[in-house]
């Protein structure tokens, strides 16, 4: 984040009196929390292809190989 940025921020948090300052810091800590949790989860879900995705590429190879069949919904 730009120096700029975080001037502007700090000047937003200074501005309200401290019992409003304190419940904009604790937000802002949640906030954080909750982004940060977020870009984690994010990276863990690239990283780990979900057993849909590898179903999804296994279907699609089967049918260029000629190996797959049409799904009878009455056989179900």
């Amino acid at each position: 984040m730009s120096s700029t940025a975080v001037m502007t921020l700090v000047k937003m948090v200074e501005s309200p009196p401290d019992a409003a300052q304190e419940q904009v810091v604790e937000h802002l800590r949640e906030y954080i929390a909750a982004l940060q949790d977020e870009l984690q989860w994010n990276a863990t879900f690239k990283k780990t292809p979900s057993q849909s995705s590898v179903a999804a590429r296994r279907a699609k190879k089967e049918i260029a190989e000629g190996r797959a069949t049409p799904l009878d919904h009455r056989q179900l």
